[in-house]
């Protein structure tokens, strides 16, 4: 039998986001419609696991026992979507208010269907779905924290699986054998590792010794679905705790093997002082704690199929950050192009947490924010020449170009020189060093 309990301060939360969360309050629009046309509608999953924890929640998954086909004509075919109506899931758009932009695109809530699964024979989807009730669809999902239901009628929590009592004791466990849930779906038991780091949960002893048996099939796992998962253990406050856990239960060696030589000491302080949630950032912070910085970024970047951005991002910040923590003793024009360079916050951000995890001196760092808050034309003057200029005065193009641009750009970001008559002299000295 289900527990049935009403939480007064959840369900007061859930009261407020139906006033003030648009996403809320379509999905009691969406359940209470289903209930009016004789069927059963609760919250599901997550939604009801962050309001238990007093945070608010992303986004709100109805469930029901209407089929993907009732669904549909209760709310109309033209007002619905039907992306995963194999797995008995069906999008319900919302209606459009009187003052809303016609153009805005419309963002479908969930409303899937209670079911059971089938076989799973490649190891992430079921084969089939089998229609049932709410406690075979609480009895189907992967941890206990995550097969609750809310009834908006009764106003209560449904839990068939013991998720309140895990909720309470801060404890992550599957529902059934773990080594059965983890048959099914390779990637929970990275979800097991996600959950526990950004909850701060512990993981039930039976859930890690079977992650550790399993850990091996995690390599069947798309790199991209595991990079997703990674970002958000990479991004939160708890980061270091979670990629410990990697390396605990053999994870690591199959989703990220760098982590087998990180110094967690070293990154524990590194991300205490990481003064912001980019995963860039948070990547370039593990790989400077580990042995091999740039071997580790060019191989998460090729396994989870990184963005060009985020690996640039990292890169820069592994590659510049000790040039801005040393920016007080450097001469300014080693400085000026990493603070011209669109990745500049982040390499600001990494530098930051180093230097302060390090206890390193800030003068440097105090130099930087400074010129930071420069006008534009302080911080990047325009060159006083440029290549134009070198093939008007029938230079010929080739190597020189950029050792007599470089050499001309740096004194005039030392402030050695200021004109272009100056700029001149100092191209005839670099010309006619070379030739003798």
């Amino acid at each position: 039998m289900p527990t049935k309990r009403n939480f007064s301060d959840e369900i007061q939360m859930f009261d407020q986001q139906r006033s003030t969360n648009r996403d809320a309050a379509e999905a009691f629009r969406i359940m209470s419609v289903l209930a009016e046309a004789g069927f059963v509608a609760h919250l599901a999953g997550g939604c009801v696991r962050d309001a238990l924890l007093g945070k608010t929640p992303k986004d709100y998954d109805v469930a029901t026992d209407a089929t993907p086909e009732s669904v549909r004509e209760v709310f109309g075919k033209s007002h619905t979507l039907a992306f995963g109506a194999s797995f008995g899931v069906i999008g319900v758009l919302p209606i459009k208010s009187a003052n809303q932009n016609r153009d805005a695109p419309l963002t479908p809530t969930e409303v899937a269907t209670f079911r059971s699964d089938g076989q799973y024979s490649d190891g992430r989807r079921p084969d089939s779905v089998h229609y049932g009730n709410a406690e075979q669809d609480a009895l189907r999902r992967d941890f206990t924290i995550n097969g609750l239901f809310y009834d908006p009628i009764s106003e209560s929590v449904i839990d068939y699986v013991g998720g309140q009592a895990d909720l309470k004791s801060k404890v992550l466990r599957t529902i059934g054998s773990p080594h059965q849930r983890f048959a099914e779906d390779k990637l929970r038991m990275l979800r097991a590792i996600r959950f526990a780091t950004t909850l701060g949960f512990q993981v039930d002893p039976a859930t890690t010794d079977a992650i550790e048996q399993h850990a091996a099939d995690i390599s069947v796992v798309s790199g991209e679905r595991i990079g997703a998962e990674m970002r958000r253990v990479m991004t939160s406050e708890h980061s270091a705790d979670g990629l410990r856990r990697l390396v605990e239960t053999g994870l690591a060696q199959h989703v990220m093997p760098g982590l087998l030589d990180i110094d967690f000491d070293r990154l524990t302080r590194l991300r205490k002082h990481l003064p912001c949630d980019s995963f860039a950032a948070a990547l370039a912070c593990v790989a400077i704690a580990g042995e091999a910085s740039h071997q580790i970024l060019l191989q998460t970047s090729r396994d989870w199929k990184l963005s060009s951005e985020e690996t640039r991002q990292a890169t820069a910040a592994v590659k510049h950050h000790a040039t801005l923590i040393r920016a007080a003793e450097l001469p300014w024009s080693k400085i000026q192009p990493v603070l011209i360079d669109r990745d500049r916050d982040v390499v600001v951000s990494v530098a930051t947490a180093v230097a302060t995890a390090d206890d390193d001196d800030q003068t440097g760092l105090e130099k930087v924010r400074g010129a930071i808050r420069w006008p534009a034309d302080r911080l990047n003057p325009p060159p006083l020449i440029t290549g134009d200029d070198l093939r008007e005065h029938g230079i010929p193009a080739g190597p020189m170009y950029r050792i007599v641009l470089q050499t001309v750009r740096d004194g005039q970001l030392e402030g050695e020189i200021s004109t272009a008559d100056q700029a001149w002299e100092v191209v005839k000295h670099v010309l006619s060093k070379k030739r003798t």
